[in-house]
């Protein structure tokens, strides 16, 4: 196995493993942002699995198909998706999903059936969109990935703003409790870090190559945005735990 492949494999177990733990979150609170996340980590897991795949076993036109619909389209909007419902309230953010849910199933569409430039992959190098799609996939990209992380970070930064000011950290119909003002700001820090790791194999690519570029950012990225929720989670036992301390007092 190359150290790009063990990098994606990496990356997947992290994926599954963050998914996981937002799904048991799902199930025990049914709150629609863990929903949002849980369903971006599956698509962060698959997106992880097809560049495992053609690291391992070489590229074809159906690993990178999945590979940049799952790992470039889609699964940013759907985890900037829990930001809108934390930030804006579940009307907000239910009708942000419908939407979403539309321009997914154009994109998967999109994906599937576009012609392609090149039906030789057999070269060792991940290729680029460029080189196989025409401009409506590449688009989708662009504007799918980079309009999502500008609300996974300004959702973060306004957040932390707000809390460091004594506000809540939420607008309109949201309704939200921090208490722990530092550890607030320190998953929100996490997670706007792990959305600009995520979006920096561009940057990379020029000295790592496009294979361990996305390789890397996938890994870390991930890692840093499981660390800053599993923050979050911590915070959020402690306010369940304070919070029925205080029902207990009363009770007495």
């Amino acid at each position: 196995m190359t150290l790009n492949a063990a990098l994606a494999a990496a990356a997947t177990l992290v994926a599954l493993a963050f998914s996981i733990a937002t799904f048991d979150r799902w199930l025990r609170r049914r709150l629609p942002h863990d929903g949002a996340w849980s369903f971006s980590l599956l698509l962060f897991a698959l997106g992880s699995i097809a560049l495992w795949w053609a690291e391992a076993r070489g590229w074809s036109l159906g690993s990178f198909r999945v590979f940049f619909l799952a790992g470039a389209i889609l699964n940013v909007p759907w985890l900037a998706l829990g930001t809108v419902y934390l930030l804006f309230g579940p009307r907000v953010g239910y009708i942000t999903k419908q939407w979403l849910i539309g321009l997914s199933g154009v994109a998967v569409g999109l994906i599937l059936i576009a012609p392609t430039k090149s039906l030789d992959l057999g070269q060792q190098a991940m290729p680029q969109g460029s080189e196989l799609f025409g401009v409506a996939p590449r688009v989708f990209a662009a504007v799918g990935s980079g309009v999502a992380a500008v609300v996974i970070i300004g959702g973060a930064v306004w957040s932390i703003i707000r809390v460091v000011r004594g506000r809540i950290p939420a607008v309109g119909e949201a309704k939200r409790h921090v208490s722990n003002a530092r550890r607030h700001a320190t998953s929100n820090t996490l997670i706007a870090l792990g959305t600009l790791v995520l979006s920096a194999s561009g940057t990379l690519a020029g000295r790592l190559g496009e294979d361990r570029a996305f390789a890397v950012t996938l890994l870390v990225g991930i890692v840093v945005l499981f660390s800053g929720f599993l923050v979050a989670s911590t915070q959020a036992s402690g306010s369940q735990r304070t919070a029925q301390q205080l029902a207990e007092g009363i009770a007495r």
